[in-house]
C-alpha cells in the first residue's frame, strides 16, 4: 500500500490538488481543491493509487456483492475498485436534484454494498447513494473514498476507508479568510451540471 507522502505526492504531480477559492458542492468555500479528474487522467498514477485503496478496502470488507458509486466523481473510481476487487459496479444519477439508479442498474434485496467515490467531504451525496440501497433493502457495508476531507465532520457515521485522509478547512460564505476574499471564487464540482 501506498504510504500518506507517496500518495500526496501523486496528487501534485497530477495537478490533483489545487490552489485557489472554491465552492464546494456543499456550499462551503475553501482554499484548496481536490480535482480527481486530473489524477484520473494519468492512469497509471490513478492506478497505484486505486490499487492501494482496493488492498485497504479488502482489509476492512469482506463479502462485497455490489458497488454503488455517486455519478460523477464516483463512477471511474468505482469501476477501477471494482475492476480491481473483481465486483459488479453501478453508478447513481442525480436526477431532479436526487440520485436515481437507471440504465438498468439494480440492487437486489439483501446485496451487500460498498459505496466508493472519489472525495468526501460533508458525505452528502454517499448518504444519498445510501438510500437508495435501503429502499432495494439491501445493506450498506460502508464507505471509500480516495480523499476524505471531512476532517472527521463528516454526517457518515460508518467508518470511511480512504487512501488520504487531508484537512482542508472549509468555511461558509459569510466567514470568509481574508486570502479567500480577494480570490475570484470557482465552482469545480458537478452538483451544478
Amino acid at each position: 500500500m501506498l504510504s500518506y507522502t507517496e500518495s500526496l505526492k501523486i496528487l501534485k504531480e497530477t495537478n490533483a490538488l489545487q490552489q485557489g477559492h472554491f465552492i464546494l458542492s456543499s456550499g462551503l468555500h475553501s482554499g484548496q481543491y481536490i480535482q480527481c479528474a486530473q489524477l484520473l487522467s494519468k492512469p497509471l498514477k490513478a492506478y497505484q493509487i486505486c490499487k492501494s485503496l482496493a488492498d485497504k478496502i479488502k482489509n476492512k470488507f469482506k463479502d462485497i456483492d455490489i458497488i454503488l458509486s455517486p455519478a460523477m466523481g464516483g463512477i471511474i473510481i468505482g469501476y477501477e475498485i471494482g475492476r480491481l476487487l473483481n465486483l459488479e459496479t453501478i453508478f447513481a444519477e442525480r436526477i431532479n436534484n436526487s440520485f436515481t439508479l437507471r440504465r438498468d442498474f439494480v440492487i437486489r434485496k439483501g446485496s451487500k454494498v460498498l459505496i466508493v467515490e472519489d472525495v468526501i467531504t460533508t458525505g452528502k451525496s454517499s448518504l444519498e447513494c445510501s438510500e437508495i440501497v435501503k429502499k432495494a433493502s439491501g445493506s450498506i457495508l460502508g464507505y471509500a473514498c480516495i480523499i476524505d476531507r471531512s476532517n472527521g465532520k463528516s454526517l457518515i457515521k460508518n467508518d470511511i476507508v480512504s487512501q488520504l485522509e487531508i484537512n482542508i478547512p472549509t468555511y461558509q460564505n459569510d466567514n470568509l479568510p481574508d486570502e479567500l476574499v480577494s480570490l475570484k471564487p470557482v465552482k469545480p464540482g458537478t452538483r451544478i451540471l
